[in-house]
């Protein structure tokens, strides 16, 4: 499982690679989405989910303040140091992983307005979660970074090869 997810956290840098602040902010699409957002994002999602095994606080509630600016790499922010932080974020949470005495332990999730009940979730699926989010954000990601040049995570892992039947696009 841990081995999927550093597969998709790689994929995800890998549509950051080589750009700009300016350009990790770009909307490429109709959508508000951003890489260096997407990024962010992801980072305080493996934070938040490391901490909610850690914690194990059945008193939990979501942070609506702190969702505010969830998805915006904000003026003062880089795109390296998210990057960075996304680095760290997933060492830590892999190694919370590592730690847990059983991956059927049940972890009590915050309430939030979508999830005004309180439920309790195994590790091994808030593992899946992160990995389903991480996955679904990689998608938007690639289709972002395909609109602002043309790069697509295939061509670029792939040293531009061509795919002669845009198998590779």
């Amino acid at each position: 499982m841990l081995t999927l997810l550093a597969d998709q956290r790689a994929l995800l840098k890998v549509t950051a690679r080589g750009l700009t602040d300016a350009q990790s902010r770009t909307r490429s699409t109709v959508s508000g989405l951003t890489i260096g957002g997407l990024i962010k994002h992801l980072a305080r999602g493996e934070r938040e989910h490391a901490a909610t095994i850690r914690e194990r606080d059945e008193n939990a509630e979501f942070d609506m303040n702190a969702a505010v600016d969830a998805y915006a790499l904000n003026e003062g922010e880089t795109l390296a140091d998210w990057l960075d932080e996304y680095d760290r974020a997933a060492a830590d949470y892999d190694r919370v992983i590592a730690e847990v005495e059983s991956l059927d332990d049940l972890i009590p999730q915050p309430t939030a307005p979508w999830q005004p009940e309180r439920e309790w979730w195994s590790v091994r699926k808030m593992a899946l979660h992160l990995l389903r989010e991480t996955a679904h954000h990689c998608g938007h990601a690639d289709i972002i970074r395909e609109a602002l040049d043309g790069q697509s995570t295939m061509s670029a892992i792939s040293g531009d090869m061509d795919w002669g039947d845009g198998l590779g696009e």
